[in-house]
């Protein structure tokens, strides 16, 4: 995707909206409603992404086959900081 032309947002729950390409359906970014960021899925940049992780959310709704094993910090739900804003 080079353009906007073909980026459509659609609400998907009363907290966010997910952006995706209308031509192949693929699933690009999400924003909050209430916030200022967008973040974008990591699995639609080119290679090499330089991505690593630094902690994992939503641990509490993880299916119970998926071991998280590489001691980065875990939260059960999203990570808020203290001014109740996610953490970017």
């Amino acid at each position: 995707m080079t353009g906007d032309d073909s980026l459509r947002w659609y609400d998907s729950s009363p907290k966010a909206q997910r952006g995706f390409c209308s031509n192949c359906g693929g699933n690009l970014f999400w924003r909050p409603l209430s916030g200022t960021h967008i973040s974008i899925m990591a699995g639609t940049i080119d290679l090499p992404t330089g991505i690593r992780a630094i902690e994992h959310i939503y641990v509490g709704s993880k299916a119970d086959y998926h071991d998280i094993e590489d001691g980065l910090p875990q939260h059960e739900e999203e990570f808020m900081d203290n001014s109740g804003e996610l953490e970017q």
